[in-house]
């Protein structure tokens, strides 16, 4: 299996940045793709940014308007979501994901990250 330990959220007012950071152990041969989703409370889990290990094919969500950049560091095994010009609306827990070539779903996950975003 893969493990996955997330960090970096934290408390930042409106127009802030922060950098989350995903490293990743384990068995991680079997991972091709890591994403991050995220969760605010009484809504849906929705995928923010994804980008694949051996390959800069990468996906942004449309909200994201060019705020956030997903990148990865192979060496590390670490993912990163650098994260500028926040809103409250970013304000929820954010995950780190990885996607499995055997089963092509993402399935597994780490504890989450929490982020606030006040005005």
């Amino acid at each position: 299996q893969v493990q996955l330990v997330e960090s970096g959220g934290g408390s930042v007012q409106t127009g802030g940045s922060l950098r989350l950071s995903c490293a990743a152990s384990g068995r991680t041969f079997s991972s091709y793709r890591m994403g991050w989703f995220r969760q605010a409370p009484g809504k849906e889990r929705e995928l923010v940014a994804a980008i694949n290990w051996n390959d800069y094919s990468t996906y942004y969500a449309a909200f994201v308007k060019g705020r956030f950049t997903i990148s990865r560091d192979n060496a590390k095994n670490a993912v990163y979501l650098q994260m500028n010009n926040l809103k409250p609306e970013d304000t929820a827990v954010y995950y780190c994901a990885s996607r499995s070539r055997p089963t092509g779903v993402y399935d597994y996950w780490g504890q989450g990250t929490q982020v606030t975003v006040s005005s």
